[in-house]
């Protein structure tokens, strides 16, 4: 039996339960489960992808953006599964995602990331993601601080090359 391949596409409401247990495990202040609701039926301006295992349908990582003003890609919130993690799947979803916010008109993407959180400020450093100021206790569970990092032009970015050959697991 081969291993498994992955799979992006758009998030559905029947991945909020998938999708929401994550959350739950990952984060200290986790979404909850009515957000993903609002995110995917009410919020136009939102939009969201998942990482789906193929076969087997499980989700191992989850984004969502928010275009904003029409030209910026608010990356909201990112995540991979813990039993998917150091695979390049959450490098793949954010190149997918950036693509994606590039082909609906965004100019150019932010994000905020906690101060600790080195992995992450690595990975949006890797992509071109600069500090651009530091929000000083915007974190509620610890008050830490998040930085916001700019990435100013999603230019050379291609949706199909992103979800191109996913890594096998």
């Amino acid at each position: 039996m081969s291993e498994p391949g992955f799979a992006i596409r758009p998030m559905r409401l029947g991945d909020i339960d998938q999708v929401h247990e994550l959350e739950m495990a990952i984060f200290p202040t986790p979404w909850s489960r009515n957000s993903y609701v609002f995110e995917i039926e009410q919020n136009s301006a939102s939009h969201q992808w998942v990482v789906e295992s193929q076969p087997g349908g499980q989700i191992a990582a989850y984004l969502v953006g928010w275009l904003l003003g029409g030209d910026e890609l608010h990356i909201a919130n990112i995540a991979v599964a813990p039993g998917f993690r150091r695979h390049g799947l959450g490098r793949r979803l954010l190149a997918y995602a950036l693509a994606a916010g590039a082909e609906l008109g965004a100019a150019s993407a932010a994000l905020e990331v906690r101060a600790s959180n080195l992995a992450a400020q690595q990975l949006y450093a890797e992509f071109g993601f600069e500090v651009v100021a530091v929000r000083k206790g915007y974190y509620q569970d610890n008050h830490e601080d998040a930085l916001l990092m700019q990435l100013p032009s999603l230019g050379a970015y291609s949706t199909r090359q992103a979800s191109q050959s996913l890594p096998d697991f």
